[in-house]
């Protein structure tokens, strides 16, 4: 879906959108709120937004939907909202004026994040997830990972014997993870509850790594390991 209160920006857009074949435009709005109802009445993967729109911005829509929302490409002329887009973990920060190549580039890693988001599955009966690295999809078992880690547009899944790598954000991953076996330490870090080995000050250590803990997440975290 297309948002963006410019009518000449969307179509732009729009023609853009139709150089990638395997791209379906379901809708494209003018106003964020009227976004909003669209996504409440259909399916929408991918979302092609804006940010600076006069009813609600781009940034706040992204904040509105919480966890269950499409991928989003921020697509603007403005580069200073750059940080503040990134730390909503969007797909991209594009500006204008688009370039095709720059476009296609932009959904080519949506693309990778929404067949990693396809996969990063299991249950909780089962334990096990199925994860996309370096191509070859792999299942691993919940509790052999001891924890994860945000490095650029990667998750790394650390286990006592391998690393694995997967395309996607820390927020993606950690959304699909039992709650109960994994807690988010850090902006860049989770790790699975019953691999603490100790903690000490703004650490965990788990299976012999030292792991940082950040102050915001610090009392949820010693609120699930109960310290007597």
């Amino acid at each position: 879906m297309i948002v963006d209160d410019n009518e000449l920006a969307r179509g732009t857009l729009r023609q853009l959108v139709k150089l990638d074949n395997g791209l379906k435009l379901v809708a494209e709005c003018g106003q964020a709120s009227e976004a909003l109802t669209v996504m409440g009445a259909n399916k929408i993967d991918l979302l092609l937004l804006d940010i600076e729109m006069p009813d609600l911005s781009g940034i706040d829509l992204v904040r509105s939907l919480g966890h269950q929302r499409p991928l989003i490409i921020f697509v603007t002329a403005n580069r200073d909202y750059a940080a503040d887009a990134f730390d909503l973990n969007v797909v991209d920060f594009m500006t204008k004026p688009l370039t095709a190549e720059r476009f296609l580039q932009s959904v080519l890693k949506a693309k990778e994040i929404f067949r990693n988001q396809a996969l990063f599955s299991g249950s909780n009966k089962d334990d096990f997830i199925f994860i996309r690295d370096a191509g070859t999809i792999r299942r691993l078992r919940l509790n052999d990972v001891d924890y994860l880690e945000a490095k650029g547009d990667y998750v790394k899944i650390y286990t006592s014997s391998k690393t694995y790598s997967i395309y996607s954000s820390l927020k993606s991953v950690e959304d699909k993870l039992p709650a109960d076996l994994f807690i988010r330490i850090h902006r860049s870090f989770m790790i699975n509850l019953n691999k603490i080995e100790a903690m000490d000050g703004s650490t965990v250590i788990v299976n012999k790594t030292f792991v940082p803990v950040s102050e915001a997440y610090k009392p949820a975290l010693n609120k699930r390991i109960q310290i007597l």
